[in-house]
């Protein structure tokens, strides 16, 4: 088995102790693949939200939003093509009954083997350790050259995921036993039985993509609402896929948080290159500008024709340097005309818009990127996450910092009290703090020492601390403490929030 990942478990620690997330049902025994967002947790999801809306909706003149059910009818999914095709492949160990993806073990079998090679090259032993690659006609191929191994498992048919395992005799990562069953695929939809009676009629899912419920609505939007091509439609909201997942905590959930967009488009009057362009672009930078992500952790990944869907001319990803490597954060798809298409046949209803200059009918051609929020907020947390010492030097010279964007930091500024058992202390502190959050978020902090609630708030990522001592109650000043450079300064308090409205831009 792979060691475990030090950063991976140290940020999962941090995350509860802090209360950005917890596994869910913990007292019961815990549900898998299933987790609840705490309080800081849930502030910073709302940031990450409210920020992706007002910069993918809010500021451009061709984005309207739609709230669509959780719950819609089976014939959504089966013209959609993800009661036959939404699955993935599935293999057990018939020793322990583990089940998991086979993509998932091939990809954790090569990074464990990667590990060996590396401890080997630095105690001088050379690359023996085979390592296997997905070469440019989607085959593996043995190589120990370091300068060109690389592998892209996702999009293999069960067939070569299933001679990869035999060739290399990987084992159950859980039991370590080479005893495998058949792959077969697993369908990720939840079915839903709707009413009393059981059958077909009342057979609903659970959606596995907020993106349908913008394509059965097209005809509404655009018969509600003045719009013409180009333009978008934006969702926030709920999905849910039966997936079996290999940890790395909220990456692959049961249950996740998404934003996606469709945007429509006359393909004869709108080159779909220039726009999936486009589309790149802001997504690079919404990532890098407003999430504050460091551009060195992100890169653009296509995906090979095995990979991507059928319906799809062009699909990229752009990854992330996770812990446990470059994986997928935000998808962008040009998935033509393929679902409309599928709803109007199935459904037997026009969903063509007709172009009011030619009166021409079109059934628009569509871009999505698609992201899952909740995986945006465990790449904010990774890559805030710092370790660096302090001026005392020592074990009390270590702090932990998450240096998150101030922006969709979960709270703004944190009010203390110098000691907590001097009324007129507290009563100014908290005469503070009643005045800051009618602007910001904020949070009152009264328990220990000052320097435990610096690091309390540095692991949370506060930016500001405010501190209220004696010489504020005397000259109308406070203590305002940086949370990344740490310096301190004093700042009248009458002038306090137009002093962090500044900082906030």
């Amino acid at each position: 088995m792979a060691p475990k990942n030090e950063t991976m478990d140290k940020i999962v620690s941090l995350a509860k102790r802090r209360g950005f997330f917890y596994p869910g049902s913990e007292i019961y025994g815990g549900l898998a693949n299933t987790y609840d967002y705490g309080p800081v947790g849930t502030e910073l999801l709302r940031n990450i939200k409210n920020l992706w809306w007002k910069y993918f909706v809010q500021q451009r003149s061709d984005m309207v939003g739609l709230d669509a059910g959780i719950i819609s009818h089976h014939k959504i999914w089966e013209a959609s093509g993800h009661v036959a095709g939404f699955a993935d492949a599935m293999i057990d160990c018939k020793n322990c009954k583990a089940r998991m993806r086979a993509d998932h073990l091939i990809e954790g079998y090569y990074d464990e083997q990667l590990k060996i090679q590396e401890e080997n090259d630095k105690l001088g032993k050379g690359s023996y350790v085979p390592i296997f690659v997905v070469d440019e006609e989607n085959w593996i191929s043995n190589i120990i050259d370091k300068k060109t191994r690389n592998y892209q498992i996702e999009g293999l048919s069960t067939a070569k995921l299933q001679e990869v395992i035999e060739r290399f005799k990987i084992k159950c990562p859980n039991c370590g036993k080479n005893d495998w069953t058949a792959i077969r695929k697993f369908n990720q939809l939840f079915p839903v039985q709707l009413g009393i009676v059981q059958g077909e009629g009342g057979m609903g899912y659970l959606r596995g993509e907020t993106a349908q419920g913008m394509f059965i609505n097209f005809r509404n939007v655009v018969d509600s609402n003045r719009v013409r091509l180009p333009f978008g439609i934006a969702q926030i909201g709920k999905g849910f896929r039966n997936e079996i997942t290999p940890g790395n905590s909220i990456f692959r959930t049961i249950e996740f948080e998404m934003g996606e967009i469709e945007y429509f488009f006359d393909p004869e009057t709108t080159n779909w290159e220039e726009a999936f362009e486009k589309w790149k672009s802001s997504m690079w930078e919404f990532v890098t500008k407003h999430l504050g992500i460091l551009e060195t952790n992100l890169k653009w990944r296509e995906h090979t024709d095995e990979e991507r869907s059928f319906y799809s001319t062009r699909t990229e990803d752009l990854d992330y340097k996770f812990p446990f490597g470059f994986k997928e954060l935000w998808g962008l798809a040009y998935r033509t005309n393929y679902d409309l298409t599928q709803h109007s046949t199935v459904s037997k209803k026009d969903l063509t818009i007709t172009d009011p200059y030619t009166q021409k009918k079109i059934l628009p051609h569509v871009i999505e990127p698609a992201v899952g929020l909740t995986r945006l907020l465990l790449m904010v947390l990774i890559d805030a996450y710092t370790e660096e010492g302090t001026s005392a030097g020592g074990s009390e010279g270590k702090r932990t910092v998450l240096k998150i964007n101030p922006k969709i930091a979960p709270y703004k500024v944190a009010v203390f009290p110098l000691l907590a058992n001097k009324e007129e202390l507290v009563g100014k502190a908290q005469e503070i703090y009643n005045e800051l959050k009618q602007h910001f978020m904020v949070t009152f902090d009264a328990r220990g020492n000052i320097g435990k609630r610096y690091m309390a708030q540095d692991e949370i990522g506060t930016p500001w601390c405010v501190t209220v001592d004696f010489d504020s109650l005397d000259d109308g000043t406070v203590t305002i403490r940086d949370r990344d450079t740490m310096k301190q300064e004093r700042i009248e308090i009458a002038k306090l929030v137009t002093y962090f409205q500044e900082k906030l831009g």
